[in-house]
């Protein structure tokens, strides 16, 4: 095996220092680590849904069942089950993103020793709580693993606490080696390719050295995201790298520098790499749900991600797929960011800028053109006398359909911008489109609600007389059984028995909000 001769330890003279470990020596480390004190061995289950949606044989590794709802606890027992009382009772310490931080906290309570946690600043409350839950003392420091890192050290050193470091220790490597090692008991049937996320590289090292020590066939794909992939630049410049900021959507991989332990084996022995995007990722946490019903942090869906994104280019030869689901600990208000930007993440949703004449007839026209096809969003503010701007969502089959969509409005005579990989259109402009406008002489303001299934929002606009101009509409989509939406409508005085008329004919719940002081003061 040359591609593992630099993990082969040499044999040590008087005068020099102690090799490094090789795949021999973490075979042994990993058969014999204390994981069971306090992990449970997670299952492996089959994601039915999403295999017979890629035409593949994938399998869920769920870490996310572990007791502190990941992986870490592994890594962190083996190595702290192997200190000395002494060092027992000076304490440990230790810098993390939160798993790894109840993990220390859990198997300090098991060993009956005192635990001190330093966490970034940007650290979901739930895994502060539970860091707390469990008896760990917090620290907040910094804005990611890395500040918190170096402020944990700092404090190891006065106190004279054992810092337990997240990934780059062999004990604590030799701890998460033992996923791969249950991976393995677990599925007897051919395995094409593990996938695994990265932070630090503590996972993706223990579970590569012990399939590539039994199984080496089988591949292992390391898993980041494009804004925190300090490992896969590391191994492509052939050194460490440190990044300058990392993302911190997916908090449990956010690592400016990985581990020099870690470095080393996994530029052996992983055999490829796979870049995934905060949207691919709140797309496969929806797809972990729907096989499920549980809910992963965004660190735990990256490797699920990977799998979408691997299966359309590589194929699986026949071998299953499995995706290492390494967390759980998501904060319960970062779900409504996931909901939001899973639609784009799984290529089911498209967003379009389109032009309009502002002149009578011209919303129906457009809802024509739209014909069948579901509403996911639907924003438009009066702003010239000319042309109107609406930012629309429509439901999608895949990503492809966007360009094929933008060119149908184009041919229909509706200027028209793909808006579906433009972060600053879903991260703000959908949620900004409004105001103030002179042109909206003589409006009224409505809310609606309409069952919700498709076509019912075109039928709404399509169903409203030519000779009431709409000056301002809102919706999105909400996943619920009835859509809201606000619009503006701009009716003569003269005319407004008329439109009580329309409203009581159409049927739908309506409040008049035209009185409202919010309208008032941000929309009049």
């Amino acid at each position: 095996m040359n591609r593992d001769q630099d993990l082969i330890p040499r044999h040590p003279t008087s005068t020099t220092p102690a090799p490094p470990l090789g795949l021999m020596d973490y075979l042994q480390k990993i058969l014999t680590a204390r994981v069971y004190d306090v992990a449970v061995e997670s299952p492996l289950e089959p994601a039915e849904k999403l295999s017979k949606r890629l035409g593949a044989s994938v399998w869920l590794k769920r870490e996310d069942q572990q007791p502190v709802f990941s992986f870490k606890l592994r890594g962190a027992y083996n190595k702290m089950a192997g200190l000395s009382a002494e060092q027992l009772a000076g304490g440990v310490i230790c810098a993390s993103a939160g798993n790894h931080a109840q993990g220390v906290a859990l198997s300090a309570d098991r060993l009956g020793c005192r635990a001190t946690i330093v966490m970034p600043a940007t650290t979901p409350r739930l895994k502060i709580d539970a860091v707390r839950a469990l008896g760990g003392e917090v620290v907040l420091h910094g804005d990611s693993y890395s500040d918190a890192y170096t402020r944990a050290v700092e404090i190891a050193r006065s106190q004279g606490s054992t810092f337990v470091h997240p990934f780059d220790d062999p004990d604590v490597i030799a701890g998460q080696g033992t996923v791969g090692m249950e991976i393995l008991r677990q599925h007897q049937r051919p395995i094409h390719a593990v996938f695994a996320p990265i932070g630090g590289g503590g996972l993706i090292s223990g579970v590569a050295a012990y399939i590539k020590a039994v199984r080496p066939e089988i591949k292992v794909i390391g898993v980041q995201t494009t804004d925190s992939d300090a490992m896969v630049q590391s191994v492509r410049a052939g050194e460490r790298v440190a990044l300058g900021d990392v993302g911190l959507f997916s908090d449990g991989t956010a690592v400016k520098l990985v581990g020099e332990e870690t470095f080393r084996l996994t530029r052996t022995l992983v055999d490829d790499f796979v870049l995934v995007d905060s949207d691919s990722v709140c797309a496969a946490v929806k797809d972990v749900f729907e096989d499920t019903r549980s809910i992963l942090e965004p660190a735990g869906a990256l490797a699920v991600a990977a799998v979408k994104q691997y299966v359309p280019h590589a194929g699986p030869d026949g071998g299953s797929l499995i995706a290492i689901t390494s967390g759980a600990n998501v904060n319960f208000d970062r779900l409504r960011l996931i909901a939001e930007r899973a639609e784009v993440g799984e290529e089911r949703e498209a967003l379009f800028a389109v032009t309009i004449p502002e002149q009578r007839g011209s919303f129906r026209r457009f809802c024509e053109v739209v014909g069948a096809r579901s509403v996911t969003e639907f924003n438009y503010r009066i702003s010239d006398a000319r042309t109107a701007h609406v930012f629309v969502g429509l439901a999608v089959a895949d990503r492809g359909e966007s360009a094929a969509i933008a060119d149908r409005f184009i041919t229909h005579g509706f200027e028209a911008v793909d808006l579906t990989d433009d972060e600053l259109s879903k991260e703000h402009v959908r949620h900004m489109v409004g105001g103030r406008s002179p042109l909206a002489r003589d409006e009224r303001l409505y809310r609606f609600e309409f069952p919700e299934r498709p076509g019912a929002l075109m039928r709404f606009l399509s169903s409203m007389p030519p000779s009431w101009n709409i000056s301002l509409f809102h919706y999105r989509n909400q996943g619920a059984d009835y859509g809201r939406i606000l619009v503006g409508v701009q009716i003569p005085a003269a005319e407004l028995a008329d439109f009580q008329a329309f409203i009581h004919a159409l049927a739908y719940p309506c409040i008049d909000e035209t009185d409202n002081p919010v309208y008032r003061l941000f929309l009049r």
